[in-house]
């Protein structure tokens, strides 16, 4: 059975009601059976449990042998290129941690394969008790612009160490809180927010003039749309208050 990214996003929710039940983490080592208290381990274990809920529910899916890079999930496998899905988790209790992608392959990525850029993000918000039992809080299914934001002095929300772009961070897209950065409304607000990224960058500095143009050239190659992209100053104050 084949089901795209948000049909199964509707599974869990209406079918499985993820929302309304509760898990744990064991690990067996000869006669010693523990439950598993650690919260960051959730994270790195939910991608797994979303592939054997595929496997018990039938429905066709192949993983993704390139761990670095999204999505983690094909759900079309025989169509490399369509109903992607990347997994994500997060301790609900805190602010989202986990990357969104590399900068810099990110960057090259969606020129080469413009596709990328549609993935699913399926996110799990999860509470673990004292005890060791998971639940999930909220489940969202959601496109990149819309989990991305600017922060101080650079468009995008971003890991940076010795003034050199790293990863792309997520922003806190959930919250009704009055915060200074916004999440994208638009994949074309996002792409603007990439290519300023891409001028401040020291590492992408000399290739951020080309970069645009060859972008859009090669998404409507792919999609027979051409993008309307605005200038990062345009459309800066729609996102920094």
């Amino acid at each position: 059975m084949k089901l795209t990214a948000e049909q199964v996003y509707e599974r869990l929710i209406n079918d499985d009601k993820i929302l309304e039940v509760k898990g744990q983490i064991r690990f067996y080592l000869g006669n010693v059976d523990i439950v598993v208290k650690q919260r960051d381990v959730v994270g790195n274990i939910m991608q797994e449990w979303l592939e054997g809920w595929l496997r018990k529910n039938d429905i066709e899916y192949s993983p993704n042998p390139n761990t670095q890079m999204p999505p983690d999930i094909y759900l079309s496998p025989d169509d490399k290129t369509a109903n992607l899905l990347e997994v994500k988790a997060f301790n609900y209790q805190a602010t989202p941690g986990f990357d969104i992608a590399d900068f810099n392959a990110f960057q090259q990525e969606i020129i080469a394969k413009p596709y990328m850029l549609h993935v699913k993000y399926l996110i799990f918000g999860y509470v673990m008790t004292e005890d060791g039992y998971v639940e999930i809080k909220k489940l969202w299914l959601k496109d990149v612009w819309n989990i991305c934001r600017p922060m101080n002095k650079w468009p995008l929300n971003l890991q940076i160490k010795e003034n050199v772009v790293h990863k792309i961070r997520p922003a806190k897209w959930y919250s009704n809180a009055r915060s200074n950065f916004r999440p994208f409304e638009t994949l074309e607000d996002f792409i603007s927010a990439i290519q300023e990224t891409m001028y401040q960058n020291p590492k992408t500095h000399n290739s951020a003039g080309t970069w645009l143009p060859d972008f859009i050239s090669s998404y409507k190659k792919f999609y027979g749309v051409r993008l309307d992209v605005k200038r990062w100053g345009e459309i800066a104050d729609k996102y920094i208050s």
